[in-house]
């Protein structure tokens, strides 16, 4: 019997196999095309993955690029459960072999039944012979190589790309916790209004997120620089600017500075003896935003609590969800 860890994320898909690592990272995305057969609209799919993502802002008038996944509930089943059959076949998993593969899927704080149900549904669809269910903050403590204490209680901080979990708990269960519709994506978002208001310049998704990664900075002071191609939003002539970490400072802390009010919010309301353990042992931080340069010292200084990094932010949660799949007593305590 195989086993998997699964991270179903709005932005990108992540499968972990115990023995063998994290064998899939590919974006979250299907291209999809649509046409005219026997005076009927026809759709079939172009693209899967990352070859689905490499379309964005050049794909055709008639295809468009689809997240099925939208801030951990999944809008589109039948493009989540095509999509993930491909990762599984990219990985080797067969249609025969998924009949003797067991999955844990990794599924936000405070999740419903409903969306369980069309998780389960799209496992289902792809022939996996069982699934089980574990919450973010479980599996991104475990994934800092950690045990999840029975006395102390841990603070779990995961900013994924378009929701942010936090949740203080131990291994009764979480203790308090919220999913907030906050992650990497808005600031995406708002850098494409900054530089079309402010500079006259029109970029895409992808360049975006490349701008954020490569200049972007919690440190104020930072003066890293990159030249952004793309074209004017007066005339749509060619053009490029460069941009320095100042010029995006404002747009990051604004996102940032959102996260950790209701990481605040939590902590305010924790009781006493909780709030004590979470500042002794710190914030477990992970997910794709850790890696921006100067975001935990960032942290540390707004909420004064010391911060946890673990060694592959953007891996965390799909490791942690490793460790349980492949232990029956944590599969036990940790699955929902």
């Amino acid at each position: 019997m195989k086993r998997l860890s699964i991270d179903l994320g709005a932005q990108t898909t992540k499968i972990y196999m115990p023995g063998c690592g994290v064998v899939l990272m590919e974006s979250t995305c299907v291209a999809v095309e649509q046409y005219e057969k026997d005076g009927e609209t026809q759709v079939a799919v172009k693209a899967y993955g990352d070859k689905a993502r490499a379309l964005s802002g050049r794909a055709a008038v008639n295809t468009r690029i689809v997240n099925p996944v939208f801030e951990g509930d999944i809008v589109y089943e039948s493009l989540a459960a095509e999509l993930l059959k491909y990762f599984l076949g990219k990985i080797e998993i067969t249609q025969r072999q998924a009949r003797r593969t067991e999955a844990v899927f990794i599924l936000p704080c405070g999740v419903k039944d409903s969306v369980k149900a069309k998780y389960r549904a799209v496992a289902e669809a792809c022939g996996l012979a069982a699934v089980y269910f574990t919450l973010t903050p479980f599996a991104a403590v475990l994934g800092h190589n950690v045990a999840i204490s029975e006395s102390t209680p841990m603070f779990s901080v995961d900013i994924g790309h378009s929701i942010t979990n936090i949740a203080a708990l131990s291994q009764d269960g979480i203790i308090s916790g919220i999913n907030v519709n906050l992650g990497g994506g808005n600031i995406d978002v708002h850098l494409i209004d900054e530089l079309a208001e402010n500079y006259d310049l029109k970029i895409g998704s992808l360049t975006a997120e490349r701008l954020k990664n490569t200049v972007g900075s919690l440190f104020e002071n930072d003066n890293k620089t990159n030249v952004v191609e793309g074209r004017q939003v007066a005339g749509g002539a060619p053009a490029s600017i460069a941009v320095n970490s100042g010029h995006i400072y404002g747009v990051i802390t604004t996102y940032v500075d959102k996260i950790l009010e209701y990481v605040a919010l939590v902590l305010n309301k924790l009781p006493a003896e909780v709030a004590s353990g979470v500042i002794h042992g710190g914030i477990y931080l992970s997910g794709g935003l850790v890696n921006l340069d100067g975001l935990p010292e960032y942290i540390e200084n707004k909420l004064k609590i010391p911060v946890n990094i673990p060694e592959e932010p953007r891996l965390c949660s799909v490791i942690g969800g490793g460790a349980i799949i492949s232990d029956d007593a944590l599969l036990e305590r940790f699955t929902v």
